[in-house]
């Protein structure tokens, strides 16, 4: 299993594409906006010969939705979402104004609503589904036993937290969140943020604050 980061956006969101062998792959977050972001994207994709199969936000909030239909159009694949970030993604059409993405291109409902029950196959590996609400109300974050991977989302960063000041955030929430299911994780648990450098639990254990004061 393979992972590619891509960093999108003004807000400098980290976008996923994880593939197996047989070529296929999941794009998590994409957060491209402009023609040389869509560029990138896929042109990656096609120098690989990939084919994409599931589109999936962590969350909702716009840069991490900025690219979702374009990936819809281009792929011709669903979008996955948690039911309860369906407000956040239908609010992206004004959030997008508010912050100046004039061109943003709503994309298509969503037709599979993920939970914890929900299994991700891609090729030998799969990946389960924490439900790990806080930073806003259906924020989920994608976790790979076998290879102990996490894609995080904006739950955790390196030595830091996402945000809590949004509409539907907690701060109380999102570290009750880590506690449970991220902190219970193994320590060499390899964390793909939503921003910023990726880490490992065993780190975050001993230099995130939030972590140490709770």
């Amino acid at each position: 299993m393979n992972i590619q980061v891509f960093n999108f956006n003004p807000f400098q969101e980290n976008t996923y594409v994880i593939y197996e062998e047989n070529n296929n792959c999941i794009i998590i977050d994409p957060g491209c906006y402009t023609n040389d972001e869509e560029n990138q994207l896929s042109n990656f994709i096609e120098s690989k010969k990939l084919n994409p199969t599931k589109l999936i936000n962590t969350h909702c909030h716009i840069d991490h939705v900025l690219g979702n239909r374009f990936v819809q159009e281009k792929w011709n694949i669903d979008l996955y979402i948690n039911k309860l970030e369906l407000p956040i993604l239908d609010s992206a059409k004004n959030i997008a104004k508010t912050y100046g993405f004039n061109n943003y291109k709503h994309c298509k409902d969503p037709k599979h609503f993920i939970n914890e029950k929900t299994i991700i196959h891609l090729g030998n590996n799969s990946f389960n589904i924490l439900f790990t609400p806080g930073h806003s109300p259906g924020h989920i974050c994608l976790h790979n036993k076998k290879k102990n991977i996490l894609i995080g989302g904006d739950l955790i960063f390196k030595e830091s937290v996402g945000r809590t000041d949004l509409p539907g955030g907690n701060h109380n929430i999102l570290l009750e969140s880590i506690r449970t299911k991220i902190v219970t994780l193994k320590e060499d648990t390899l964390i793909y943020c939503g921003h910023g450098p990726s880490t490992t639990l065993a780190w975050e254990k001993k230099y995130n604050p939030f972590l140490i004061e709770n």
